[in-house]
């Protein structure tokens, strides 16, 4: 039986294959030349003929130009799946990672077990740092499967991120999907055995119930999300919150497992949980002396933290990021109905709070408690008052002082440390039996309704119209999901049927959510003159990706800590956002004794520091809730006087204070961390390196955008420049093949498509990157036209021979398109991996091609720049051609050598890659596969005849 090895061509079934690695003497893995993975087939030798083949050559028949020369060389760019370089994935995923974000990837193949903390600022791409991470990881064979540890709210998008960008398709563990999963296990089986790649709820996980299955076959590679909302100090958790911090420490203790732990607020304010963080990757990292050089080497090795300001020019690429945020305070005093109301709820919570003065400390906290609650949702909204004065508060059932503030907390505060599912719920403040007195103050607040008494909405409403006249999308943040239900209601109504209104609160589910704010971005796109609102509550301030649809917040219920304010500002001021600034507009009461100073004293000092240092530093929910809690016991104290006219205690001047005074400590411990922790461990010079060897195989972003326009228009394509470097192309003429391969990889009409200039473009639309889908279709059916000539010629714009003649040569010069085809042998921590990989590389020579003199390979690609200086007579090029092709035949032993060199060049690649791990320097080998493949000749001649 004869052996193929991988790498090499054989015939079989009338088409010529490329042998992949997975095959055996007795089975052959075979993919078609010019195929994808997805045409992988198994043919048994035994059963049907299969012969060893050679590509076959270009034919003079087969004439282009130089056009048709960049055509082809950028299609099987584009249609690369298994580069021979050492980044295994990066061909194969549908994300153009940009410069600053290999930096992570470099730092990850560069250990053993990749333990990396990427804190990034928000906005920058920590999703995407990860999944090149996991996707390489997994590629190489590093790692076998994968876990992602997150909110359940940001489940759905974290498997869409994985999905569609990386090819990793991951299962939802969450509490809603484990029993449908585990119904279909064998006896005795772990569901994280059946599914290799999991994104898992963190809340749902950490429980006694789950949490040990999960530790005993837990993948091999963990990503941890918001991963400082994992990790605690000493001095008095919640539950909830060492539940996480135990699981962490449980999952870390494996050694060999892969860890990358994510966060834009590493600190949180306290130094001990950056510390508890930095241990869960490496004990020793928890202790190391951040103040000497070896502890800053030590740790750069494992942390990367970079400002916008670090990246938005990083190497030869610019980052579109917003300039800044436009901040505009808007302030609005209640009207004389809604004070009353104020006045008497006060009265209530007053008497509440000076009842249970003095009798055992459980009763006191559940009044304050729901003091704070009824209070927080009367300066909501009356919608949300209403239903907190008729609703019992969650306190009055706790039998501890422990259990009513654990309770309490989350509902009435905004901890960075609190989950953001169900914390939009209205709070209940009613504790006793006073019925008559709370329904009469809830049917007072709900005949408030609307504009007429309610100011509040009144300036959100006059707000958001400015801002859609100014051309803005805007997002309208509330606290609790009555506001925002009452709040959309009341916008849809006044705004009429040219602004589409949709509200998306915690009622929903994360799909439901992301579904609606889907719908409403269509429904502008249908009618591009028709604005959009969205009104949300916070369920939507963290992880989720909003820049592509909305440009402008107006925060309608002020946060009590300003790192949620910064949180819902991060989702649409983030890469991608092609507003060159950000509208943020705060509604605030001047009268109702609690806005202002919350604005005052929490707001405006983030707002300041993140001025001053260019990035957020994160308030400690210690100091703010002690502020907050200052504040209203102020208001409650007070008696006899108008909420904005009592004065100022001294222990709500003393928490200022010291909040003041920690939060600029803090301020001061970040910009100096931001100094000591600056990113030493991977230089500019090597990742620029490795960027220029990635684009010499895969092509540059500034290839593609000619390259779909000369495609599409050689294949029919009628095309309209848009704004901003968009593309719209009407393909109703184009090929039937054309338009299906497109109608299967986006969610467009397919004879209309429009390719977006932004390197970030929402799910579903067509990017001018190479990693496109829809881009790689174009190029797909590019290159297999190319290779058939029983198409017509209006269908194959992409030829593989070409004569023209240019003033960009002195004498005769011939291009080749060479496809080099390799075998590689990787090792691993699980074995040594056999894989089939390609390049494709310009070469030319200038003279004949029996005593060719080969030219350096940049002058090669220069080539591709030379324009037709005069027109070439038909019949003299296709003799030209003939006579060129008919020389070739003394090339092949100078492209073997070629070959071996790229070979050489390839492993050497590698192990620079890989330079301190062990085992890429035992077994790897890199080897050709000959004779190469001659895809494209191109003959370039002197303008003027006599220099030929």
């Amino acid at each position: 039986m004869t052996v193929h090895a991988p790498g090499s061509l054989v015939t079989a079934r009338g088409r010529d294959w490329v042998v992949l690695a997975d095959s055996v003497a007795d089975m052959l893995v075979l993919r078609p030349l010019g195929g994808s993975d997805d045409d992988v087939a198994a043919v048994f030798p035994e059963l049907e003929t299969v012969s060893p083949a050679r590509f076959a050559a270009p034919t003079a028949a087969d004439l282009g130009d130089a056009t048709s020369a960049g055509l082809l060389r950028t299609a099987l760019r584009v249609g690369f799946r298994s580069a021979a370089g050492p980044f295994r994935s990066l061909a194969g995923i549908a994300v153009e990672p940009r410069a600053y974000q290999l930096v992570p990837l470099l730092m990850a193949l560069r250990q053993e077990t990749a333990r990396l903390l990427i804190a990034d600022d928000v906005g920058v791409g920590k999703t995407v740092e990860a999944g090149l991470i996991a996707a390489e990881l997994l590629a190489s064979g590093e790692a076998k499967g994968l876990a992602v540890l997150c909110s359940p709210a940001l489940a759905e998008q974290w498997r869409d991120e994985l999905r569609f960008k990386f090819g990793i398709n991951a299962e939802l563990v969450l509490a809603s999907t484990v029993r449908k999963l585990e119904r279909g296990l064998d006896l005795g089986q772990s569901l994280f055995d059946r599914y290799p790649h999991v994104i898992v709820s963190t809340d749902f996980i950490k429980s006694t119930r789950h949490r040990d299955d999960f530790v005993r076959h837990c993948p091999d590679l963990v990503i941890v999300d918001e991963a400082h909302g994992c990790v605690t100090t000493d001095d008095k958790p919640g539950k909830q919150q060492q539940q996480r911090y135990e699981l962490m420490q449980r999952l870390s203790d494996d050694r060999q497992r892969h860890l990358l732990l994510l966060t834009a607020t590493p600190h949180s304010g306290k130094t001990a949980a950056f510390r508890n963080l930095l241990g869960l990757l490496d004990p020793e990292l928890a202790s190391v002396d951040t103040d000497s050089m070896v502890g800053r080497r030590r740790l750069a090795q494992h942390f990367v933290q970079r400002r916008r300001a670090d990246i938005r020019k990083y190497l030869d690429q610019d980052t579109e990021f917003p300039s800044d945020r436009l901040f505009k305070d808007e302030t609005f005093q209640m009207s004389p109905a809604y004070r009353r109301l104020l006045t008497e709820a006060l009265d209530y919570a007053r008497g509440r709070v000076t009842d249970a003065a003095g009798r055992d400390r459980r009763t006191e906290r559940i009044a304050w408690w729901s003091a704070i609650a009824l209070l927080r949702s009367l300066v909501s909204s009356p919608r949300a008052a209403a239903q907190t004065l008729s609703t019992r508060s969650s306190t009055a059932k706790a039998a501890t002082v422990a259990e009513a503030d654990e309770l309490g907390r989350p509902v009435s505060f905004d901890l960075t440390e609190d989950r953001l599912d169900g914390v939009d719920a209205a709070p209940g403040a009613a504790t006793d039996d006073r019925a008559q007195t709370l329904k009469r103050l809830s049917e007072t607040a709900q005949a408030l309704e609307g504009v007429k008494h309610d100011t509040k909405l009144a300036v959100a409403l006059k707000q958001v119209r400015g801002l859609l006249k100014e051309g803005y999308r805007p997002i309208v943040f509330c606290r609790y999901i009555p506001t925002a239900e009452y709040v959309a209601e009341h916008l849809a109504q006044a705004l009429g049927k040219k602004v589409h209104v949709a509200a998306v609160t915690g009622t929903l589910s994360p799909q439901q959510r992301i579904q609606r704010i889907e719908e409403l971005a269509a429904l502008a796109t249908e009618d591009p003159k028709a604005g959009r609102v969205l009104v949300a509550t916070d369920c939507l301030s963290e992880g989720v990706n909003l820049q592509h649809h909305f440009d402008a917040i107006v925060h309608y219920d002020l946060a009590w800590n300003p790192t949620r304010h910064d949180q819902r500002e991060g989702r649409v001021d983030r890469f991608g956002q092609k507003r060159d600034r950000v509208k943020v507009v705060t509604v605030y009461g001047s009268d109702n004794g609690i806005d202002g100073k919350v604005l005052d004293v929490l707001i405006k000092k983030h707002r300041m520091i993140r001025r001053d240092l260019g990035i957020s530093v994160s308030v400690p929910d210690e100091a703010s809730a002690g502020v907050t809690d200052a504040i209203v016991e102020w208001l409650l104290l007070q008696e006899g006087q108008a909420a904005g006219e009592q004065p100022m205690l001294a222990g709500l001047e003393q928490h200022v204070t010291e909040l003041q005074n920690e939060w600029q400590s803090a301020g001061d411990r970040e910009k100096a961390s931001r100094s000591r922790f600056a990113q030493h461990a991977i230089h500019t010079d090597e990742v620029a390196s490795e960027l220029a060897e990635i684009r010499t195989v895969l092509g540059s972003a500034a290839d593609i955008g000619p390259f779909v326009r000369h495609a599409l228009t050689g294949l029919g394509g009628l095309l309209t420049e848009m704004p901003g470097g968009d593309v719209a192309a009407d393909l109703s003429a184009t090929p039937v093949g054309l338009r299906d391969a497109l109608a299967a990889v986006s969610a467009t009409d397919a004879t209309r498509v429009v390719f977006r200039s932004s390197p970030a473009v929402p799910r579903g639309e067509v990017g001018l990157v190479r990693t496109d889908p829809g881009v790689a279709a174009i190029a797909d059916f590019l290159l297999n036209s190319a290779l058939d000539d029983q198409l017509p010629a209006r269908e194959r714009p992409a030829r593989r021979c070409g004569v023209m003649r240019t003033n960009a040569v002195a004498t005769r010069t011939t291009m080749l398109l060479v496809r080099f085809r390799f075998q590689l042998r990787l090792p691993s921590r699980y074995g040594v991996r056999e894989l089939v990989a390609e390049d494709i590389r310009m070469v030319a020579f200038e003279g004949n091609p029996s005593k060719p003199v080969w030219l350096p390979d940049a002058d090669a690609a220069e080539l591709l720049r030379a324009e037709a200086t005069v027109n070439t007579d038909p019949e003299f090029a296709e003799r030209t051609a003939e006579r060129v092709l008919t020389g070739l035949a003394g090339t092949d032993t100078q492209l073997n050598s070629m070959a071996d060199r790229l070979a050489e060049e390839l492993s050497a690649s590698h192990r620079r890659v890989r330079s301190q791990t062990g085992q890429v320097r035992r077994g790897l080998t890199v080897t050709a596969q000959k004779p190469t493949d001659l895809l494209g000749v191109y003959v370039y001649l002197p303008a003027q005849t006599g220099a030929a």
